[in-house]
């Protein structure tokens, strides 16, 4: 659970800087949030070149994952969620935030104590709670402020995950449509997906 203070952090958070980014995908235009610009970990958003705020955006609301976006691990699909989020947002003008609320909320260093007790059969479920944390403690509230900021007011919500769209629906911003994130899955992430699946309440079918 956020404690009240963090949420007051959380709202004092404005733009610190910004710079045009080249990609693979495209150009995109990174803006850092935080509440100091001395920050190390700011929240970002990378909106695309051709993002026309005053029609519906296409938004990935995306939760940082050091081990896949970063070094490609297979026991998730975040990397792959993330590289198609961009290609996604690159052909269709939109948007991607960056939230830095690593391991679905619990951070690095409990993510990989639960990957442990996962290898000796535990589910990501029961991994969490065997260590006394939520199943899922991410917050979404600092996405609605940044999409504020930025000035978007409809989007379509690119996620499989339902208390997102929950979430973003209980703000106020319009979620005009949910756009499915399709990815296949592979030998390494099954049980994971599945999990998601049939106990998180994912929208997808394995």
């Amino acid at each position: 659970m956020v404690k009240k203070s963090e949420k007051v952090n959380r709202a004092m958070i404005k733009r610190q800087a910004e710079a045009l980014i080249p990609t693979p995908w495209g150009n995109f235009n990174m803006i850092a949030f935080a509440a100091s610009e001395s920050e190390w970990m700011p929240h970002l958003a990378l909106v695309h070149e051709d993002c026309d705020i005053t029609e519906p955006v296409l938004t990935r609301i995306h939760s940082e994952c050091i081990t896949g976006d970063l070094f490609g691990s297979r026991r998730c699909d975040c990397g792959e969620q993330l590289d198609k989020s961009l290609r996604m947002a690159a052909e269709q003008g939109g948007l991607v935030l960056y939230l830095r609320q690593e391991g679905r909320g619990i951070g690095i260093i409990n993510k990989l104590k639960a990957y442990n007790l996962q290898d000796l059969g535990l589910n990501t479920v029961d991994a969490n709670l065997h260590l006394g944390l939520e199943v899922d403690a991410r917050q979404y509230d600092i996405a609605v402020e940044m999409l504020a900021a930025l000035g978007v007011s409809r989007i379509h919500l690119l996620t499989n995950n339902p208390e997102k769209v929950e979430a973003l629906e209980n703000s106020a911003i319009e979620v005009v449509s949910r756009v499915p994130l399709v990815i296949e899955p592979q030998k390494e992430n099954f049980n994971y997906l599945k999990t998601k699946q049939d106990e998180m309440g994912h929208f997808f079918k394995l």
